[in-house]
């Protein structure tokens, strides 16, 4: 390997290769991820989002930030305390996200209408919590989008029960395109640093809030979007427009 094998310019050069392809390789799955956003919204549905570790960074992307759809919510695990009465040491478990009936006890908590979309996010797609919140949204009826990247979750054993991993239960799949393990720059000698899938899910989520935005426009219809708060009147305005879901999407301080 060259000197330049681990660097800012290697890294930024990499991942804005694998932008530049992806925007254009994902263009027809992230048409279907829009039209499945846009008919929820049409529809008075909520924007169930969920993931752990760090997928939670993508799902902020899409729950409750300015420039973002209203009908937004954030499903965490954390939300066994929260709103579920579990004590705080149950996060101590660095195991939770792998156990049977914690996915369902977030989604009951949640209470989502039939016509909520659920999009699920996980690099690797196999965990059982990931999986089993798939499911559980397939049961009662919800259409689901996954982002996860299809190179690591087809290398790597399937953790649920029933073998599924994420990707084979979505409608519509975002493949993130990030390498098995993350990372992007290879360490001489093993190993790897630089992860990638933050960088290529938010693209990618974005550019599907982009599309479904278009489609609403085109059917003469005004999306529901986030002013930041920190103009003047924003504030304000997010509350009225968060009136109409009521009860349905949390925002806590963060």
């Amino acid at each position: 390997m060259s000197d330049d094998s681990v660097s800012a310019r290697r890294f930024a050069r990499e991942s804005m290769t694998v932008l530049d392809r992806l925007a254009e390789s994902a263009r027809d799955d992230v048409a279907r991820a829009a039209g499945l956003i846009a008919d929820c919204v049409r529809a008075d549905g909520v924007i169930q989002a969920f993931g752990t570790g760090h997928s939670q960074a993508i799902v902020l992307e899409l729950a409750g930030r300015a420039g973002g759809l209203v009908p937004t919510n954030r499903l965490s695990i954390a939300d066994l305390v929260l709103y579920g009465g579990e004590s705080p040491s149950v996060l101590d478990d660095p195991l939770l996200e792998r156990r049977a009936g914690v996915a369902a006890r977030i989604y009951d908590l949640a209470a989502p209408r039939p016509q909520d979309l659920f999009v699920v996010i996980s690099n690797s797609g196999v965990n059982n919590v990931i999986v089993e919140m798939a499911l559980r949204a397939r049961e009662h009826g919800h259409r689901v989008l996954a982002v996860t990247s299809l190179t690591h979750t087809r290398a790597v054993p399937a953790g649920h029960p029933s073998g599924s991993r994420l990707a084979d239960l979505a409608d519509v799949v975002l493949d993130n395109a990030a390498p098995r393990g993350d990372a992007l720059l290879e360490i001489p000698g093993g190993g790897a640093v630089c992860a990638l899938s933050t960088l290529t899910g938010v693209m990618l989520v974005q550019m599907a809030v982009a599309e479904a935005s278009s489609l609403l426009l085109a059917a003469g219809e005004r999306p529901p979007v986030y002013v930041s708060a920190n103009v003047p009147g924003g504030f304000e305005g997010n509350l009225a427009l968060e009136k109409r879901y009521a009860g349905r999407i949390r925002r806590t301080a963060s």
